[in-house]
Formats: C-alpha cells, sequence, structure tokens
C-alpha cells in the first residue's frame, strides 16, 4: 500500500479576514497525480504555498512527508507559476538543471567529486525529461516548451518526493500540453513521486489522474475525477447550478458555477 506523503484535516487559510478557502481535507500518496483545479482567484497556488510552508494555515491541520510544512524542504521539487528568461541569457540548460541538485544555489570551489556528482544528476534529470540534447544550448534561445522541460528537469535533479508544478501548461499550445502532462504522468509512475499539477483545464490532464482537488468558492472538493468532476458535486462546491457536459470531442466543459467558467480544452 502506498504511504501518505501529505495530507489535510480541515485546513484553513486566511489573508486577514479574508477567507481563501476552508474545511480542506485531502491525502496525497506517494506516486499519485493530482490536479489542483478552480477558477481565478479560487487559491490553488495558496495551496502550494502551504505545502511549501511559505504561509501559515489559520485552522485545521496538515503535514508533509512527516511533519508540519517548512521552507526549503529539499524532498519537494517546485516549478512556479511564471519564470522570466531574458532572451539575451546565456545561462545553459545543464547549468541550470545542476542548481536543483545542488539546492538552488551556487556553489563555490566545488571538488571534482561534487562537480561530478552534480554533473550526473543534471544528465539524469535532463534524460528523464527528453532534453539530452538541450544540455547545452542557451535558456534564452529556447521555446516555451523546451523551457518547461528544463524547469521540470531542474526540479527532478535532487530525486523529490513530491512534485509541485503550478500553471506548467499555460504557455504550452493543446499538443505541447499535452505531450508534457503525458511526460509528468510518466515520471510519476517511473519514480513514485507525488505529483501536484495546479491547471485551469482539466482535459489534457484528465485520463492521467488518481486525483483531483478543485477549489471553489471557499469550499474544496477531494477524490477521484470521476467522483469530484459531476454536476452533483460541484454545485454543492459552488453553491449555485453547475453543469458538467462531454463536447463531441470527449472533452469536459463545466457551465455555471459562480463565474460561469468554463474548463474545456481549446
Amino acid at each position: 500500500m502506498l504511504s501518505d506523503v501529505a495530507w489535510a484535516d480541515h485546513l484553513e487559510v486566511r489573508y486577514g479576514n479574508h477567507p481563501v478557502w476552508s474545511d480542506a481535507n485531502f491525502r496525497i500518496r506517494r506516486g499519485e497525480f493530482v490536479a489542483i483545479i478552480g477558477p481565478n482567484g479560487a487559491g490553488k497556488t495558496t495551496l502550494f504555498r502551504v505545502l511549501l510552508g511559505l504561509i501559515r494555515p489559520s485552522g485545521g491541520r496538515v503535514e508533509v512527508l512527516g511533519g508540519p510544512p517548512r521552507r526549503g524542504n529539499p524532498r519537494i521539487g517546485y516549478v512556479p507559476q511564471s519564470h522570466e528568461v531574458d532572451k539575451d541569457t546565456t545561462v545553459e540548460a545543464e547549468q541550470l538543471v545542476r542548481l536543483g541538485f545542488s539546492g538552488n544555489r551556487w556553489v563555490p570551489n566545488v571538488t571534482p567529486r561534487q562537480f561530478r556528482a552534480e554533473r550526473e544528476a543534471a544528465e539524469t534529470a535532463l534524460r528523464s525529461v527528453g532534453a539530452t540534447e538541450l544540455a547545452r544550448k542557451a535558456l534564452g534561445e529556447m521555446s516555451g516548451g523546451e523551457l518547461q522541460r528544463i524547469f521540470l528537469a531542474e526540479a527532478l535533479a535532487g530525486q523529490p518526493e513530491i512534485l509541485l508544478l503550478d500553471e506548467p501548461l499555460s504557455s504550452l499550445d493543446l499538443r505541447r500540453a499535452t505531450e508534457f502532462v503525458a511526460l509528468v504522468h510518466s515520471l510519476v509512475r517511473s519514480r513514485e513521486v507525488a505529483t501536484l499539477l495546479v491547471s485551469h483545464d482539466i482535459n489534457p490532464l484528465i485520463h492521467h489522474l488518481d486525483k483531483v482537488v478543485y477549489l471553489a468558492n471557499g469550499r474544496v472538493a477531494t477524490g477521484p475525477p470521476r467522483e469530484v468532476l459531476t454536476s452533483e458535486r460541484l454545485t454543492e462546491l459552488y453553491g449555485a447550478p453547475v453543469e458538467v457536459l462531454r463536447d463531441s470531442r470527449g472533452n469536459l466543459v463545466i457551465v455555471g458555477g459562480e463565474d460561469s467558467h468554463q474548463d474545456e480544452a481549446a
């Protein structure tokens, strides 16, 4: 039986007097692929900030890898939502990925043994995301899809037990998004790394997921996609009528709720 790597019990977060969400209950197990879904402003990135130990919850309990969340936990790999890469940047992919192994800091005067360990870890991580040929390419010369693979490799270089990916699909077209999700799914299974991926669009993910954490209207619903992504469950979550439909391509379309948003593939 797979062990829990993170769990929450009646978790609540507030910013000042403003509640973001409350009564979040979930268990994330080793080797699970989990989507964090919901409309803008629902608190998806806030959940990551809690798990990373960057903000403290206002109520309830949360545990990550056997203890309270803490900043800089090397057992967590994190790819933030936005990466500003200047087109003039000459840093090469392997150099960036090596930082993931050394704790995201340049270490002066490394020994030959340390350098070999860093380089081997970087080569392994680049190979795992199918980016070996990009090792010597400057970040400023890369496409959005290439950069996402490099940032993923950086997060994997330290061999994390939990991987947090914040909106990695936002800059990708449908084909590249589908390819990236398939890559992440293969890594989840081969490495047994629990992976939480924030996305506005459920469709590239739906066939690969073990679990969904859906945030809306200050509430949280968690479970397998077939249980959470239903008209009845989302109507309860939003406190307003919601319909979950399928279009002619089999994509889910979520209509209604507080902002009438749609989670549909472009």
